[in-house]
């Protein structure tokens, strides 16, 4: 080929991929002007968010706790004051997330080399299984500004105003993705509230506010339930092992040897967002005896609103639950699985309890 031939076939390559560049700009421009509202449009290009065109206007593709994509058309009279939002790491039992509508956004967990979004693409059971295979410690990820961009353009669809509760910001950056897309949302007023807890003290919360929710509060209601709750919950656990501890770097060696020897079980404790160990008794037995007794000093005979909580202990929960259904008076009482996004720092073999008093 001479000299000659191949600039002209470059001049040429470059002319196709201007055009090709300029028919994607009208391309874009034009969907755009269909698909996106007026006062979204630059914030969402901005933040790369997808969206979805749906008869009568746009909806963002948010996980709603039921596994599919919720929002409705533009227009339509919303049909509900508050919608709430939580993350995956509340663990709320699914019958009541779908009974109360609670949106769910997953958090991320890698395994393996394998990005997996928690309660989704993977029970909590193969989690804990694969958990017990590998020496390479999984990592977790929170959910990104755009996730939640997307469930709260679904939620303001339906609703005048939505609460979203979430894991302590001391625990996990996901709060603060949270916080980052309500910014980015002019519609609807959004509420990103700290559940001072975690796991199923999380959940705790976040049923307390869709209960008012449902039954019509608004928003200053909600958050102040949400809140209410918030200040009164506790929760303690039991750690099986101390193996993962060490794995991750929290512990050294020796400590996890020595505690292992002892048969040492660490009762822990979530105050305000932060995890604090209150008791070290030896044996199971024990450590189960001291969360029931604390447990009982700050009931003191009261109505109370229970969960039990553990990391692949099935059987060991339902025990702990029945013997919390024997000794309280208790309005609600759940057993959840800790979620795998907690579990990969504490291993499997954990065991608690979840409680607040009105």
């Amino acid at each position: 080929m001479s000299h000659t031939r191949f600039k002209l076939l470059m001049v040429l390559l470059v002319v196709i991929l201007v055009l090709a560049s300029l028919l994607f700009a009208l391309l874009t421009y034009w969907l755009g002007q269909q698909v996106l509202p007026a006062d979204h449009g630059t914030a969402c290009q901005r933040h790369g968010v997808p969206w979805v065109w749906r008869a009568g206007g746009i909806a963002g593709r948010g996980y709603n706790g039921r596994g599919a994509a919720g929002g409705s058309a533009a227009g339509v009279i919303k049909v509900k004051k508050v919608a709430i939002v939580t993350d995956s790491s509340a663990t709320v039992p699914h019958d009541l997330a779908q009974e109360l509508d609670i949106r769910v956004v997953p958090i991320l967990l890698t395994l393996d080399g394998y990005t997996a979004r928690d309660g989704v693409d993977l029970s909590h059971e193969e989690v804990y299984r694969m958990l017990r295979d590998t020496r390479h410690p999984p990592s977790t990820s929170s959910p990104s500004v755009g996730d939640f961009l997307q469930t709260y353009v679904a939620a303001a669809q339906e609703a005048a105003a939505i609460v979203s509760i979430h894991l302590s910001p001391k625990l996990s950056g996901t709060y603060n993705a949270a916080a980052t897309a309500s910014r980015l949302i002019d519609d609807v007023p959004i509420r990103v509230l700290d559940s001072h807890s975690a796991a199923i003290g999380q959940g705790l919360v976040v049923l307390a506010a869709a209960r008012v929710a449902a039954a019509g509060a608004d928003l200053e209601a909600v958050v102040a339930r949400a809140e209410e709750v918030a200040s009164r919950v506790n929760l303690l656990a039991i750690l099986g092992t101390l193996e993962y501890l060490h794995r991750g770097g929290r512990i050294g060696g020796a400590a996890a040897l020595l505690g292992s020897m002892l048969q040492i079980k660490p009762v822990l404790s979530v105050v305000d967002g932060e995890v604090t160990v209150c008791a070290r008794p030896r044996t199971q037995s024990k450590a189960v005896k001291t969360m029931l007794a604390h447990m009982a000093g700050q009931v003191d005979g009261h109505e109370v609103h229970a969960a039990v909580l553990h990391a692949a202990l099935p059987q060991e929960a339902e025990a702990l639950r029945q013997t919390l259904e024997r000794r309280f008076d208790c309005v609600e009482l759940h057993v959840a699985s800790l979620t795998p996004v907690m579990g990969v720092h504490t291993g499997p073999g954990v065991l608690g309890l979840v409680y607040y008093v009105d």
